[in-house]
């Protein structure tokens, strides 16, 4: 049984292999790469891309995966859309991590690109549903620059910057799998959460239904 990963970035490749082997040894991931996804969705919204992604899942389903994680949280929800036609269990990365925050009432959440907010912010007020969670976007200024141009501790710095100086919160949600491991840089005494674990551990129960 195989786990396809949708990366837009091939930053994300080594980061899920090393929780593969950490935390669900003999999980085979097959990884694809397409980092014009997220440029495209930046440029003229998500749905933009959704043909070219069922495609792509299809695909990649025909070929043998059992399940799809999409690791960028700007185009997650258009790939958790294709499911249906895909005909395999396609999950987005950060559905966990979004359960996990609305359960507390003051949610901040640090996005280093704009895109990446809006697909977030429908995310969280979907798992949410009835209850009252009061939720505050942050984009973290001049992060996305850095990564683009490979200055990842600058990034990094950053995003945990802007983690510590976040006041009047229950819980911050790291948007992007890219920001994780600000979490380490932290000093604040708020929860800080992020998507890769919690949403590969998903992904590896859909696959081992």
């Amino acid at each position: 049984m195989t786990l396809a990963l949708l990366h837009t970035s091939p930053v994300h490749v080594p980061v899920f292999d090393a929780l593969r082997d950490a935390d669900h040894p003999g999980l085979v991931l097959r990884h694809l790469v397409d980092e014009d996804l997220l440029r495209r969705a930046g440029e003229r919204g998500p749905g933009a891309v959704s043909a070219e992604i069922r495609e792509r899942l299809a695909d990649v389903a025909g070929e043998g995966a059992t399940a799809v994680l999409c690791t960028c949280s700007t185009i997650g929800g258009v790939a958790e859309s294709t499911a249906a036609e895909v005909g395999v269990p396609v999950l987005r990365v950060d559905r966990p991590m979004a359960a996990a925050a609305v359960r507390h009432e003051r949610v901040v959440v640090l996005a280093a690109l704009a895109a990446t907010l809006a697909p977030t912010l429908a995310l969280l007020a979907e798992e949410a549903g009835e209850r009252s969670v009061d939720v505050r976007p942050v984009l973290v200024e001049g992060a996305w620059e850095r990564f683009a141009a490979g200055d990842r501790d600058g990034f990094l710095d950053l995003v945990a910057a802007a983690a510590d100086a976040v006041t009047a919160a229950d819980v911050i949600v790291l948007a992007q799998a890219s920001t994780a491991d600000a979490a380490e840089r932290v000093s604040t005494p708020v929860p800080v959460l992020s998507s890769p674990r919690s949403g590969l551990a998903a992904a590896a129960a859909a696959v081992a239904r």
